[in-house]
């Protein structure tokens, strides 16, 4: 049997799993429930974040803000890609705009060290699953590439996936302890919470005065950083 054979066996039992059917339920609500809240700040054409103008990603949000009617659309496309997943037979249309979203978010976060890159990458992780899940209808415009389940009707199998979900498990621990060592600073969200980590951490302390004091770039702040950590 090759291994294509192989995956597609496990993709038809899993979409006659009611336990993947509602892992890929909750998937969809979770996803559109973390664009909708942000998405009426953009459309009332409020700043999205308190962040301060300072942080680096503060930077991005007050100049993506005064970009006008652009800033409006974006919450659009958002909440039109909540709503299209919030609908079953939507639901993969929503998939579909969702991920180059979130993954633009996604490497946003990781660019300016913010402290969302655990949720980001949970939210892309989700959206990569919703994909697969629906392979099978990418067929229509993926023809050799979809998973495509056996056409022959089997009963459902409910048995409890406890590879699949441990798989899970250990995938969302790994992001948090790499996001955890991936960065030796981040600038936090705020001047306190960046200050919070200066204990034990030469230079840190320069960091965050470059950064909401000075105001000065991510780049040059890290430079300060690595000159004040071999300082001491």
């Amino acid at each position: 049997m090759t291994i294509i054979n192989q995956i597609t066996q496990w993709y038809t039992r899993a979409k006659q799993n009611k336990w993947y059917r509602w892992f890929a339920v909750f998937c969809r609500i979770t996803l559109a429930l973390g664009f909708i809240p942000s998405d009426g700040v953009k459309l009332m054409g409020e700043r999205f974040t308190a962040l301060p103008g300072n942080h680096p990603l503060g930077h991005y949000f007050d100049a993506l803000h005064q970009t006008g009617f652009y800033y409006t659309s974006i919450g659009i496309g958002q909440l039109l890609a909540a709503l299209l997943l919030l609908i079953p037979r939507t639901a993969l249309l929503g998939a579909l705009l969702y991920f180059p979203i979130i993954l633009n978010i996604c490497i946003l976060t990781y660019a300016t060290r913010f402290e969302g890159t655990r949720i980001t990458t949970f939210m892309v992780l989700a959206n990569l699953f919703l994909l697969v899940w629906h392979s099978d209808r990418l067929k229509y415009l993926f023809q050799s590439s979809a998973l495509t389940p056996a056409t022959e009707k089997k009963p459902s199998d409910n048995k409890f996936p406890f590879v699949f979900f441990g798989s899970v498990f250990v995938t969302l621990a790994l992001v948090v302890v790499i996001n955890q060592h991936i960065y030796n600073i981040r600038p936090g969200n705020s001047l306190e919470e960046c200050t919070n980590g200066c204990a034990g951490n030469p230079g840190a302390c320069e960091f965050c005065d470059c950064i909401y004091n000075q105001g000065k770039g991510l780049d040059s702040c890290l430079k300060v950083y690595e000159v004040a950590k071999k300082a001491k």
